[in-house]
């Protein structure tokens, strides 16, 4: 019994935790460095665009591998609920948490370098006008592509985390008093 409680209130954690870091960088965190107006008055006009989405890159590694570590966690607990439980996990189950990690690895090592080169490209001294203008653009779509996959993850976190907070009541061993009756001949 205390073996559950534990095993379940781990693997609630790990998902609150996942949900709400992921909230917080999404709603709150990403949109104040790269977008408020408190950011463009502290670093000025000029400065604005590049560092503060340098700075928002910062802190979506910093994110990003928090959340892999999330998932990870999360994969761990299925794993040991299946040991614990002795019931193979529902494919949903399964997929989700699989997908949820598969997205994480596409934005960290997929769409934030691309983002960290276009940046780069867009404000680089050598960098001529049409360049310039051409990094902009793919800038602005891979960015929004970014931004629409961290609201899907987002929405899956919190499948993820009502499953965690409600998990069916599955016993590990099942009674002789269960199958009367069953099996007679």
């Amino acid at each position: 019994m205390i073996v559950i409680g534990l095993l379940r209130f781990l693997g609630l954690l790990n998902a609150a935790v996942w949900f709400g870091a992921s909230f917080f960088f999404i709603f709150i965190a990403d949109p104040a460095v790269t977008g408020s107006d408190a950011m463009r008055e502290l670093l000025g006009v000029k400065n604005f665009p590049y560092f503060s989405m340098a700075v928002g890159q910062i802190v979506g590694a910093r994110f990003f591998g928090l959340f892999l570590v999330c998932a990870l966690l999360a994969m761990l607990h299925m794993g040991g609920e299946w040991l614990y439980f002795g019931k193979y996990p529902r494919r949903f189950w399964l997929l989700l948490i699989f997908g949820l990690f598969l997205g994480g690895l596409g934005q960290t090592y997929g769409l934030q370098p691309r983002l960290k080169a276009l940046l780069l490209s867009q404000h680089g001294p050598n960098t001529r006008p049409e360049q310039r203008e051409l990094a902009l653009r793919s800038f602005r779509v891979w960015r929004t592509l970014s931004t629409g996959l961290n609201v899907l993850l987002l929405g899956g976190l919190g499948i993820y985390l009502w499953r965690v907070a409600n998990p069916p009541d599955e016993m590990r061993f099942v009674g002789a008093s269960n199958l009367q009756g069953k099996f007679r001949s």
